[in-house]
């Protein structure tokens, strides 16, 4: 894949239904333009946890009590993450009255990934620091189901197959031990037609609240094949 250098730093989130290909096309991106990171706010919250941080004391506690963690402790994870890249002002807080200075450096450009899923949480994020592009990435709700139907995983490794786009040599068997590929408890289409409808609810407000602000940029395709290059064509024009 050829590479592409950024000349100013790109603050990218993706939006788009589960089972749609966030997660490719964020690979894809940071290959395509090396100068991106991944900055999850899933991951930075579990390593937080695992390393005993005060922040991750506090998310423990309140996952153990049956609560969600307060979008106040995921952005102070998020900009602690920014700080330690010096990417903001060490000085930042979420408490201040104006959102941080990002540094417009192309090495300071990263692909966000968890955190905003609601209008509150992308006010509050507003107000931190400034996203400057919104990417909704639309697959049509046939395709995504099927897309489900035809998956397999091994689970002693989590490798996930497609007897669609990505079969195992064997069929039924993982390539690399040879053991029998199951499907996942939750991928039925009951399911999944539940969860479709529920971010369809939550994303629309987020989507209009970024609409609303200029940054929104809607990607269609039946394929992440058929997204990536006009994803790849949009980040070039905005920020190579």
């Amino acid at each position: 894949m050829a590479v592409t250098r950024l000349k100013r730093a790109a603050r990218v989130i993706l939006v788009g239904a589960p089972g749609v290909g966030k997660g490719t096309q964020a690979e894809r991106l940071m290959k395509r333009f090396p100068q991106l990171s991944a900055v999850s706010s899933g991951d930075l919250l579990r390593e937080s946890v695992r390393n005993k941080t005060a922040l991750g004391l506090q998310a423990e506690s309140a996952m153990k009590a049956g609560n969600l963690v307060p979008d106040d402790m995921i952005l102070k994870l998020i900009l602690n993450e920014l700080k330690s890249k010096q990417w903001v002002s060490s000085k930042t807080s979420v408490t201040d009255a104006l959102p941080a200075q990002p540094s417009d450096d192309p090495t300071a450009s990263f692909i966000l990934d968890g955190f905003p899923r609601t209008a509150t949480q992308a006010s509050r994020l507003d107000s931190l620091i400034p996203i400057n592009l919104v990417v909704s990435l639309i697959t049509p709700v046939n395709i995504i189901l099927s897309r489900i139907a035809s998956r397999w995983v091994h689970a002693p490794s989590g490798r996930v197959y497609n007897t669609d786009f990505n079969a195992p040599k064997v069929a039924g068997r993982d390539d690399a031990t040879g053991e029998p590929l199951t499907k996942r408890a939750d991928d039925d289409e009951g399911t999944w037609k539940q969860r479709l409808r529920k971010f369809d609810e939550t994303s629309q407000p987020l989507l209009n609240h970024y609409e609303q602000k200029g940054l929104l940029w809607i990607v269609k395709g039946d394929s992440s094949d058929e997204i990536s290059p006009k994803l790849f064509a949009e980040l070039e024009r905005r920020f190579a």
